[in-house]
């Protein structure tokens, strides 16, 4: 795949949208989708008590092409960051998959440092893919 494919995938899918749909309550979706703040409010309230959960079944394509406008694709690929974070968060996983070995080691002895990192990475997540797409983007660019 060269790199004019690798920018024009889509960031965040809709489908994986509706994989974190499922657990909602917790505002997994939301996260996904770069809106921390009503993921927050979804974590501490479950869903608007399940009415806003329900809500977002339908709200989730429009939340997927707003993300897909926001954040710079590349290689490092959100869908799989955002995966490894929910379901393996406390070890650190998706620290690793970023390259962040230091993190990653520092989460897998501390249960993501007793879970306030991975709740800081639910709310940057999204900046630290970017961020990494966008150094990649910037070396192939170069040449490098």
């Amino acid at each position: 795949m060269n790199q004019n494919q690798i920018q024009n995938q889509p960031t965040h899918l809709a489908s994986i949208g509706y994989i974190l749909w499922i657990f909602g309550f917790t505002g997994a979706h939301r996260f996904y989708f770069g809106r921390p703040v009503s993921g927050t409010i979804w974590l501490f309230t479950f869903g608007l008590l399940g009415v806003g959960w329900l809500i977002d079944l339908f709200l989730i394509p429009g939340m997927a092409r707003d993300a897909g406008l926001r954040y710079e694709s590349g290689p490092t690929d959100y869908s799989v960051a955002w995966i490894l974070l929910t379901f393996l968060g406390l070890f650190g996983i998706h620290r690793f998959y970023l390259g962040k070995l230091g993190t990653g080691l520092i989460y897998l002895l501390s249960g993501g440092l007793f879970g306030f990192g991975v709740l800081y990475d639910f709310w940057t997540l999204n900046g630290q893919v970017s961020e990494a797409n966008h150094r990649w983007n910037s070396l192939a660019a170069s040449g490098r």
